[in-house]
């Protein structure tokens, strides 16, 4: 079943210089581009995003580095979407991440790993929602 799902690429990946390879890669993988858009998050927007893990130890440092520099917001469309994005990103913690991946090869830390991608349909849905206001 077709689905639509969020993609982001994250200020690590951006300042990188590694967009281009990111979105080819998401493309040679079956992958559309329905809508893509570069911005900057802000404080409100990082805190409503990641509602789940707002008060947790690792929070202030993962909201300084979401809001340190451009990100690329992609909505993506493809049977399986939200299962086969995460097959190709690849676990959170680049260093576990298959080899071939997404973080394996773009990831610094398990925070500035990258990229992010949905988890399941209905956060897809949230996230474009934010996203793609």
């Amino acid at each position: 079943m077709e689905q639509k799902t969020l993609f982001m690429i994250k200020p690590d990946a951006t300042t990188d210089n590694h967009i281009g390879e990111i979105l080819q890669m998401v493309e040679k993988n079956g992958f559309v581009i329905e809508n893509m858009k570069m911005f900057k998050m802000d404080h409100a927007l990082v805190e409503e995003f990641y509602a789940e893990h707002v008060g947790k130890h690792f929070f202030p440092e993962h909201s300084a580095f979401m809001r340190s520099g451009e990100i690329v917001g992609v909505v993506l469309s493809r049977e399986d979407a939200v299962l086969k994005l995460r097959e190709l990103v690849g676990a959170t913690d680049f260093t576990q991440a298959a080899l071939g991946t997404v973080r394996s090869i773009f990831g610094r830390s398990k925070g500035e790993n990258a990229v992010h991608a949905s988890d399941s349909i209905e956060s897809a849905d949230r996230e474009i929602a934010l996203i793609f206001k």
